[in-house]
């Protein structure tokens, strides 16, 4: 698995990559981040939480649950 703390948040960059930033950043999960939006709204990627006016994360429980629930439909 990825290398998560073990709680905290996540900006959308962190989550999705950046591999054109100066140290580039690799995905956790590797879909753009129009797509990543997209799901977010649909209800198939875990719901942010805003910290701030400006200032959106996801809690890093949520996404391990997300893959965690994405590895057991693979393996099923």
């Amino acid at each position: 698995m990825h290398q998560l703390p073990p709680t905290g948040f996540l900006r959308v960059s962190q989550i999705v990559g950046r591999p054109k930033a100066t140290p580039p950043v690799a995905p956790i999960i590797p879909v753009s981040e129009s797509t990543w939006w997209a799901g977010v709204k649909s209800g198939r990627f875990p719901a942010p939480v805003k910290l701030g006016p400006r200032t959106t994360a996801w809690r890093v429980e949520d996404i391990r649950a997300f893959i965690s629930a994405q590895e057991i439909s693979h393996v099923a």
